[in-house]
Formats: C-alpha cells, sequence, structure tokens
C-alpha cells in the first residue's frame, strides 16, 4: 500500500512539474522596449538584438485574442498567463523553441500600438516590430 501511495505522490509530483507554470515573463525585456517606445523618434523594433535568449518564432498577439485564437496560431495548447481575452491594455508577445513557449512579454499600448505587418509570426531575421503611437 505504502508503495502504491508513493508512486501516486511521485506521478503527481512530476504532472505538477510539466505544466507551463515555468514559463517565465521576461521584464527586462519589456523594460527594454518600453524605452525605444519612449524614444518619439522610433518607429521600430528589432526584437532579436534585444533578446538574449534561443528564439525560432515570436508570435504578438492583440488585445483581446481569445484563448483559442492564441493556440491556433501557436499550433499548440498554451495557456495565455496575462488573460488577454480580457484585456485592452496590452499585446502579448509569445516567444517559441523547440515547440514550446519558452518566454513572454506584455507590452503597454497606453502610448502606442504594435504591428508585424501582414506576418503570421517573427523570426530572428524578421523580427521588425513597427511602433504606432497614439495621437
Amino acid at each position: 500500500m505504502k508503495n502504491t501511495i508513493s508512486i501516486l505522490c511521485l506521478l503527481l509530483l512530476l504532472l505538477v512539474g510539466c505544466n507551463q507554470n515555468n514559463i517565465q515573463r521576461n521584464k527586462d525585456l519589456e523594460n527594454s522596449i518600453h524605452t525605444i517606445v519612449a524614444d518619439k523618434n522610433q518607429s521600430e523594433i528589432r526584437v532579436k538584438s534585444l533578446t538574449n535568449f534561443e528564439w525560432e518564432e515570436a508570435f504578438l498577439f492583440t488585445p483581446y485574442s481569445t484563448q483559442g485564437s492564441i493556440e491556433k496560431q501557436l499550433g499548440f495548447n498554451f495557456k495565455d498567463p496575462s488573460n488577454l481575452e480580457m484585456r485592452d491594455d496590452i499585446y502579448l508577445m509569445v516567444f517559441v523553441n523547440g515547440g514550446k513557449v519558452i518566454q513572454y512579454v506584455e507590452l503597454d499600448r497606453h502610448t502606442s500600438d504594435f504591428s508585424i505587418g501582414d506576418k503570421d509570426h517573427l523570426t530572428p531575421k524578421k523580427d521588425v516590430i513597427s511602433i504606432e503611437r497614439n495621437k
């Protein structure tokens, strides 16, 4: 009986350890982007130059993006940590490497909106976000 309980506890710990709570919000990157946005002479953000981690794709989700639309665009399950579906004050940028989300940032949109044009996502070689300042 003790072995069964031990095995169940071990399985529970493994399940808890495999959730997405280890996905890191990158506040340093958020601050770097905020600094660029604050400079009225800047009209774009080159994401790769601001990152110090490996990523293959970055997705920019607009305010009110639903959980379903985020997962559809990513191509896999991902629990949005920012609850973007209910928010209009941020954009969510999600970084993917090796087929999984590794980090995310919340981009404040009080003074600006952001665009990646007609692309579905960014790559390290095509990493430009346009800054569209609110009047």
